[in-house]
């Protein structure tokens, strides 16, 4: 058996050295599964997030545009969305064309020579009849059947 020479020229340990070296370096092997794993947790987070975002934002403007009461500064296309109609009822109801009109209502009731309070009513009863009725009718009822037995009553 040899002697293991051990001191300044020992070559024990020098693996060790090498491989620390090697990894301060970043020489290390790669792993292709590693770079698929980190975007796979990048992919999974942004769908994440970006699920969190839209659902808060949700929450958020829940109830604040719906049925808001007419103004001056609202386009056609606002009030129809704010109410759920099509937009062109109230295009039909303001004798407008059924292209999309980007113009408040202001400027629509004064270049028609109306007020503002006559553009309401009329939009406010193209609304009304444009939407179903409130609360919806239910079901009609049902006729009561009595169940059929099954032992036969004797005839008198």
């Amino acid at each position: 058996m040899k002697h293991l020479k051990l001191g300044r020229g020992s070559n024990i340990g020098a693996v060790d050295r090498r491989t620390r070296r090697a990894y301060r370096a970043g020489m290390t092997r790669t792993r292709p599964w590693r770079k698929a794993l980190i975007a796979l947790f990048v992919a999974v987070v942004a769908f994440t997030g970006y699920h969190a975002v839209r659902t808060v934002s949700d929450a958020i403007y829940w109830n604040a545009h719906r049925d808001e009461p007419i103004e001056r500064w609202m386009t056609i296309g606002y009030v129809a969305h704010s109410y759920h109609v099509p937009p062109h009822v109230l295009h039909q109801a303001l004798n407008l064309p059924p292209m999309p009109d980007r113009r408040p209502l202001g400027r629509i009731a004064r270049d028609s020579g109306r007020s503002m309070t006559q553009i309401e009513a009329i939009l406010m009863y193209a609304i009304v009849h444009a939407r179903p009725p409130y609360p919806p009718p239910g079901p009609p009822p049902r006729p009561y059947m009595r169940p059929a037995s099954s032992t036969a009553s004797p005839a008198k």
